[in-house]
């Protein structure tokens, strides 16, 4: 049985909302740096885009007034 790989991309997801580090005693908490944070949401975005059907291309017959 092959893994969801939606349950990839929501662990992927969350992996970026939690710190990168954190200390209890010392108060200290350290979040992931804004460009590996960007680069998730490219990658999950561009995975959601390629499951859609039609991959953005749209075709449309063209028929100018006066023509029949």
């Amino acid at each position: 049985m092959l893994p969801d790989p939606s349950s990839d991309d929501e662990a992927l997801r969350e992996a970026t909302k939690q710190p990168a580090k954190a200390s209890v005693d010392g108060q200290s908490v350290e979040q992931h740096p804004l460009k590996d944070q960007i680069e998730a949401d490219r990658y999950l975005a561009s995975k959601d885009a390629a499951r859609k059907p039609g991959l953005g291309i749209k075709f449309a017959k063209i028929v100018p007034p006066g023509s029949v």
